[in-house]
């Protein structure tokens, strides 16, 4: 089983390149424009990872904060993001004053969380009060996860359902969107492929010589509460 908590550790670099060959169709800027128009908003990102959905942001925002739980992803980050602030924080313990943004958002980082067997509920819960202790009123959290690579359409992992079926009881709405990778060659397709997601997906990719993965990704958002809980 890959291991993804150590390659974020021990490859980041690596891990950066697969996900600059992520959304070749530029849908993911147009679902949250279209769930909160950006311009002038102060962003909060936890799970920014090697910065990659910030630097899709950056430019389109008044402000973005992005924390990680690994030094070694934000540390590719930082430099691909001179002058942004970057900190080492949990996803449960945000280094942040409460009523600052009008975004919060978590990438591919809150199912981490979800280990079956445990009660990542309890655990769930606490990301998501520490997301809207930082929200202004009004403001909206925005979880974005995968909803399976290597799918046309919607295929998620079997261990993410309840945690989906929990952030929609929980009051969030809901999308999905397509964000295929584009490889520069069959090699590079296979070699990126095969360092995440493994020897499955890989071999489909070598098999055909493709050059594209096809990608399903959920975008889940709430709206805070008009007044925010005690900080």
């Amino acid at each position: 089983m890959l291991d993804h908590q150590l390659i974020y550790r021990q490859s980041a670099q690596a891990y950066d390149l697969l996900v600059t060959r992520e959304d070749v169709h530029c849908n993911l800027l147009k679902a949250i424009q279209w769930i909160l128009p950006l311009e002038g908003r102060r962003v909060v990102e936890t799970g920014a990872g090697t910065g990659r959905l910030t630097r899709l942001l950056a430019s389109h925002v008044r402000f973005i904060m992005g924390l990680d739980a690994s030094a070694a992803m934000l540390q590719v980050a930082a430099a691909c993001l001179p002058g942004r602030i970057l900190v080492v924080a949990d996803h449960r313990h945000l280094p942040v004053p409460g009523s600052c943004a009008d975004l919060v958002l978590s990438g591919w980082s809150l199912c981490y969380l979800v280990n079956p067997g445990t009660n990542w509920q309890a655990e769930v819960s606490k990301a998501l009060h520490e997301m809207e202790r930082v929200l202004k009123p009004g403001g909206v959290m925005l979880i974005i996860e995968t909803l399976g690579t290597g799918y046309a359409f919607p295929t998620p992992p079997e261990k993410l359902i309840p945690y989906y079926d929990f952030l929609e009881k929980s009051g969030f709405s809901f999308i999905w969107i397509r964000t295929d990778y584009q490889f520069s060659s069959p090699e590079e397709a296979v070699q990126l492929t095969r360092f995440f997601f493994g020897d499955e997906l890989a071999r489909s990719l070598e098999a055909t010589s493709s050059t594209t993965l096809l990608e399903c990704t959920g975008l889940w958002w709430k709206q805070a509460k008009s007044t925010n809980p005690a900080v």
